[in-house]
């Protein structure tokens, strides 16, 4: 069986590469056979993008899904672009091993993104002096092994606008992407400008706030206005920003439903609306603390 063409639009990364703006993430999928049905859904429904993590404990699951799953498309690696991270625990000297470990459990010959998953070092205290020299050694390590065409582009996740510009000074690689938590309710604005400074993809993680965005009384206003689900609203916000998207499921319906993003727009009056819900909620870790 063949799988219908992807229609999903894409961003150029400052690599030169596109990366599309939706796609399917997968923490809390561990289970081989959930990983494998997850991603023949999502192979299925058009995605071409796929967001793992070492903490995730999936590579091996993931990259023997699309050995079996790549041919029964129609599809080949270079149609599908694979991101995952490295571990805190990783941070630092043992940096160039966790990537190397991330390389061989995906067993995909290369991977597409590869990520700095958190600032800190699992272990140190969030204020433990040596966490930046950690960083850098990480960085070090990445780059190491973008020059060899491993990882065909490295970024960094849960950075502050302190942690980029501390990076931007000393790498010889930059990042091309930054992955965050971002939603209605955390615009991150300074985030944002600092990526755009850098010319850093800025891409989002828990787009629908783990969950409690979705009952949101604007958001559910305008979902029913457009005859959407919240949950598309919410990441329809993101991508009318040219912000990409990597929400999770395990389930083929709502992968499906995920990718209807495409063919409506939200009015200026809807943006507004759901931007104006900022408040600098925070539903995940929060990295300002990490020195």
């Amino acid at each position: 069986m063949s799988s219908p063409a992807s229609s999903i639009p894409s961003v150029l990364l400052n690599t030169g590469v596109q990366m599309p703006l939706l796609g399917l993430g997968t923490y809390k999928l561990v289970d081989p056979e959930e990983v494998y049905r997850a991603v023949d859904a999502a192979l299925d429904a058009g995605y071409r993008a796929f967001d793992s993590a070492a903490v995730y404990q999936n590579e091996t699951a993931l990259g023997q899904a699309f050995k079996e799953l790549l041919p029964k498309h129609g599809l080949t690696r270079e149609d599908v672009f694979i991101t995952s991270k490295l571990g805190s625990k990783d941070q630092g000297e043992k940096a160039m091993e966790g990537a190397l470990r991330s390389l061989s459990q995906l067993d995909l010959g290369y991977i597409d993104l590869y990520l700095i998953h958190w600032p800190g070092t699992e272990g140190l205290d969030v204020t433990d002096k040596r966490n930046p020299g950690n960083r850098a050694q990480s960085w070090a390590s990445l780059e190491e092994l973008h020059a060899q065409g491993k990882l065909k582009a490295i970024g960094v996740s849960n950075y502050t606008p302190a942690h980029m510009r501390e990076l931007m000074q000393s790498c010889k690689v930059p990042p091309a992407v930054l992955q965050v938590e971002f939603h209605p309710r955390l615009c991150q604005t300074e985030l944002r400008k600092v990526c755009e400074e850098y010319q850093v993809c800025f891409q989002a993680y828990s787009s629908l706030g783990k969950g409690q965005l979705v009952t949101d009384p604007v958001v559910m206003e305008v979902a029913k206005n457009c005859e959407r689900s919240p949950a598309q609203v919410l990441l329809r916000w993101a991508v009318q920003q040219g912000v990409p998207v990597i929400p999770k499921s395990s389930n083929p319906e709502r992968i499906k439903d995920n990718t209807k993003l495409f063919d409506f727009t939200l009015s200026d009056t809807d943006m507004d609306g759901l931007s104006a819900l900022d408040c600098g909620r925070k539903y995940c870790r929060d990295a300002a603390l990490v020195v």
